[in-house]
């Protein structure tokens, strides 16, 4: 089993808008009719939705699930990525929580947020192109694309962190990311979107 690392799911403006630039970046890629990141949530063994673009993006951020079922719960958990063309013939999908999300995908793609320290949490795009599906180089993409996110996550949080233990050692309490650290994060994702949209 992949070693699970467990992240805040209550996450700053910074790293909400960095999620959502990638889910919002894949979906593009993939020509799909949503994408999400959930994030692991370790201490109550939940995917947290933490950025939805496309279907579902006015209500599903702040959604959880048990992080032992379903796809995105096998993803978690091996740290494998996975196509499946059809989830109507797929045993591990779990159409009751599809269906509590109010959009039940005919296909999806999903890859780990991966670091060092281990999964970070899932992205998952439904219903890409059927073009997207039926190549493994897209999924080789997807995967390539969900590390590049979870290693600028990684940086945004681990700044904080270091901020807050700063804070808790005396210095002033900080609200959150400077100007500076906000656009290195964002120049990431930023420089990832340009190299796969130039394909």
């Amino acid at each position: 089993m992949t070693e699970t690392h467990s992240t805040p799911t209550e996450v700053d403006p910074v790293a909400r808008e960095l999620l959502q630039s990638v889910v919002d970046t894949a979906r593009a890629i993939f020509g799909a009719q949503a994408s999400s990141i959930f994030l692991l949530d370790q201490e109550s063994d939940e995917l947290v939705f933490q950025a939805v673009s496309g279907r579902g993006e006015e209500f599903l951020v702040g959604m959880r699930f048990p992080a032992g079922r379903g796809i995105a719960g096998w993803v978690a958990s091996t740290g494998e990525p996975l196509v499946v063309d059809d989830l109507s013939q797929e045993g591990s999908f779990a159409r009751d929580l599809a269906e509590s999300t109010e959009y039940v995908p005919d296909a999806l793609m999903a890859a780990p947020l991966m670091h060092s320290s281990g999964v970070l949490g899932v992205l998952e795009v439904l219903d890409p192109a059927p073009q997207a599906r039926s190549d493994l180089g897209e999924l080789d993409l997807l995967t390539l694309f969900a590390r590049q996110a979870a290693t600028a996550l990684r940086a945004v949080l681990d700044r904080r962190a270091v901020r807050v233990d700063a804070a808790t050692a005396g210095a002033a309490a900080l609200a959150g990311l400077d100007p500076a650290d906000r656009a290195a994060g964002l120049r990431v994702v930023e420089a990832v979107r340009d190299l796969l949209l130039v394909r």
